[in-house]
């Protein structure tokens, strides 16, 4: 029995409204789940599992007809469905009363119940989320349930506001395979039992590294589950050093430079560190134009020549403010403290001083 294991699929949202990519992203998006749709028909998938959040929010019915026209695309494998807490069944939530494909099953309710596959030789037991918010453990007590071999959770959560759960109880519950969503960066918790295959696209910058989706394989009772990457781009964090030798040229030369060795299909957030010339101020905006930069922060400080400085105030509150440092071993603490200091006396005049 082969499956496939995804979650956080979000169809629907609109990664990093106002930058310059983002309409792509939407269409990434479900240009994503129609390619490990068409994965798993490729291969014979026998189930199809998605551990909540299809749906960034309450689908629309012309959305649902594309969804379903997928899964109808792939007959003879079973999907299976649960709302998470993004597109939660809602009594009125176009998911209930959908005309949806044969092979197409859902979880209808808060309260876990199990659906019999014998076929399969499978029964999965899950729930959907009624709420943007379940606070109660409700995955510490369930248990598996089923006629047949081979049994699998299907569960959202894993934080204190969304079904919070321990996973030694979880361990515990008589589950051959649990696909876990909502933590959108991939975790094995316990490998071939306990997996988030994480989103199957990444939706914001904190969604970081690669994504993809789970596949999987029973065979002969023994049950193997292994990371796919599937998604095209990245978020990726890059710290980009500066000296005081760095101008402004030269930083924009490092960040293309930077940019093309990781690959510039991906989005960036930057971060500058080091010590600059006390007189250099960076422009950020200009940054932004260099790549997909989602964001910048300026984390860099003034190399002052402290034994100059001393020498040039001496008898001043400068001088005295710098000699309530230590002259070695100063802590990153310490070292801030003193930059900024020396900055707001040096901005506030001679006259100050």
């Amino acid at each position: 029995m082969k499956f496939f294991h995804t979650a956080d699929v979000h169809l629907g949202a609109e990664p990093d409204r106002g930058f310059p990519w983002s309409r792509d992203r939407s269409r990434e998006l479900w240009e994503s789940f129609r390619n490990v749709i068409r994965q798993a028909g490729a291969e014979h998938a026998d189930l199809f599992l998605i551990a909540g959040d299809l749906f960034h929010r309450q689908p629309l019915v012309r959305e649902l007809k594309e969804v379903n026209a997928l899964f109808a695309s792939i007959p003879d494998t079973r999907i299976v469905l649960m709302a998470g807490n993004h597109d939660p069944m809602k009594q009125n939530s176009a998911y209930r009363n959908f005309p949806w494909a044969k092979n197409v099953s859902w979880f209808w309710e808060p309260i876990p119940e199990t659906l019999e596959f014998p076929e399969l030789g499978v029964s999965v037991t899950g729930l959907s989320y009624d709420r943007k918010e379940i606070r109660e453990p409700l995955y510490d007590r369930i248990r598996a349930g089923g006629r047949q071999p081979c049994k699998i959770l299907l569960a959202h959560g894993g934080d204190d506001r969304h079904i919070p759960f321990s996973k030694e109880r979880l361990l515990g519950a008589g589950f051959d395979y649990i696909a876990l969503g909502h933590i959108h960066k991939p975790q094995e918790l316990v490998r071939d039992k306990m997996l988030y295959p994480g989103a199957l696209e990444p939706i914001d910058k904190n969604d970081t590294g690669v994504h993809g989706y789970i596949r999987g394989e029973n065979r002969d009772g023994l049950l193997t589950a292994r990371f796919r990457p599937a998604a095209g781009r990245e978020y990726k964090r890059l710290r980009v050093p500066v000296t005081a030798d760095t101008t402004q040229f030269l930083l924009e030369q490092t960040i293309r430079q930077k940019i093309r060795e990781q690959g510039e299909q991906h989005f960036y957030c930057l971060t500058l560190e080091g010590r600059k010339d006390p007189g250099t101020e960076f422009l950020l905006e200009p940054l932004y134009g260099l790549g997909n930069i989602r964001e910048i922060l300026d984390q860099t400080s003034p190399a002052y020549a402290i034994p100059q400085l001393q020498k040039k105030y001496q008898g001043t509150l400068l001088e005295l403010f710098i000699s309530s440092f230590p002259e070695e071993g100063r802590t990153q603490e310490e070292e801030k403290a003193l930059d900024y200091g020396i900055s707001a006396l040096l901005e506030a005049g001679e006259e100050s001083l």
